[in-house]
């Protein structure tokens, strides 16, 4: 795309003056006077940056100015691809022969790439697997589409278990969500709440560790866009919701009944600076944080700091006796550790807190942040 090339020829500028790069390199044998294509995969879709042509060894080194945040690349040629991450500085190597360097390549230098590497070869055997039921001639049509759907199911919970919810973060559990089957994505966020999840998760980990990232924003808009949809369905199923009052917003939201009764939801805090606090108050140290936000609260609520904690505590009575005197927004979630909003927010223990600005972007949690009141200050 044009915008990608003139960014890219202004970081090749700042590279000349000493900017750090990054480096992906080796050697694809077996293709003299092939034309190997280095390849941004934007959001646009793939654009080439650089080629080389091979000689007899195939050596080459692409090398590119360092990114804010992780970026998606991928050698090819004709339709033999190998997929790149890149996250910093680094140097990926590859190594792989022609024509099979799509699946038998080697890469080193990046734990990401070789779990796309991981990724790419399962989804090639997905394939092949789906293929070879629908070529089979014993099977009716119900029986082989029943087949590859419980094929797709179990491939998408292996996938999310061990790669997109185990570490959300990483550049390869975003590369797992747009992985297809022919023409058709294999996780679904328009019509299927897990799959939503799945983006929520990771985009809720780029919100906190790369929040001005373009990948992040998508993310986050698609996974909106995908609970706006089966919100509505739900509606129009159930009549129960009125669709003119969906609406989206800048952060996945969060809906649950507080201390009073009342449905709370987070997004509803709009033009606040919002601390969200995943909390337990039967654990041993929640006085002690209690005490932490209590002064955290007194001392900026005027300014526009608002609280909304959320309890994982499985005894409702208990808990609202622990929250009858607390000032702010306490909503508590019936299915305590096994709440979805754990999931959406990759928490992956109590307690947890996570800083949102006035324009409901998230914008850090615990480990990003290591002055919780001088974090605040700065939003206010």
């Amino acid at each position: 795309m044009k915008k990608f090339l003139s960014a890219a020829a202004m970081v090749l500028a700042l590279i000349s003056c000493g900017e750090k790069q990054f480096h992906v390199a080796g050697n694809i044998t077996n293709a003299k006077d092939s034309v190997l294509y280095f390849e941004n995969v934007s959001l646009e879709g793939p654009e080439v940056l650089d080629s080389v042509k091979l000689d007899e060894q195939g050596s080459f080194d692409f090398s590119g100015g360092r990114q804010e945040a992780p970026e998606f690349y991928r050698l090819r040629i004709s339709d033999q691809i190998i997929n790149v991450a890149i996250d910093s500085t680094e140097t990926v190597t590859v190594k792989a022969a022609f024509p099979t360097m799509a699946t038998q390549y080697e890469v080193t230098g990046s734990d990401n790439c070789l779990k796309i590497k991981e990724l790419a070869l399962k989804q090639i055997g997905l394939q092949q697997r789906a293929m070879a039921v629908s070529q089979d001639s014993t099977l009716t049509i119900d029986e082989s589409n029943d087949s590859i759907l419980s094929m797709i199911a179990r491939y998408k919970n292996e996938v999310k278990k061990q790669y997109i919810f185990a570490a959300p973060d990483r550049s390869y559990a975003y590369f797992a969500l747009f992985q297809t089957l022919g023409n058709m994505l294999l996780f679904n966020p328009r019509a299927n709440k897990d799959d939503i999840r799945a983006f929520a998760a990771v985009a809720t980990s780029w919100d906190t560790y790369y929040p001005h990232a373009e990948r992040g924003a998508n993310l986050h808009n698609i996974a909106i866009e995908g609970m706006k949809n089966m919100r509505y369905q739900d509606a129009s199923n159930a009549k129960s919701i009125d669709v003119d009052k969906i609406r989206a917003a800048g952060l996945i939201d969060i809906e649950l009944t507080d201390n009073h009764g009342q449905l709370r939801r987070l997004t509803d805090l709009k033009g606040k600076v919002v601390l969200l606090d995943f909390h337990m108050f039967a654990l041993k140290d929640s006085p002690a944080r209690i005490l932490l936000l209590r002064e955290l609260y007194n001392k900026y609520h005027a300014q526009g700091l608002e609280i909304y904690q959320v309890s994982l505590d499985p005894d409702e009575h208990f808990w609202k006796q622990q929250t009858a005197a607390l000032p702010w927004v306490s909503v508590r979630d019936p299915r305590g550790t096994g709440a979805p909003s754990l999931t959406l927010y990759n928490v992956q223990g109590v307690p947890e807190f996570f800083l949102i600005d006035r324009d409901n972007n998230i914008t850090g949690r615990s480990q990003t942040t290591d002055d919780l009141e001088q974090a605040i200050k700065k939003l206010l």
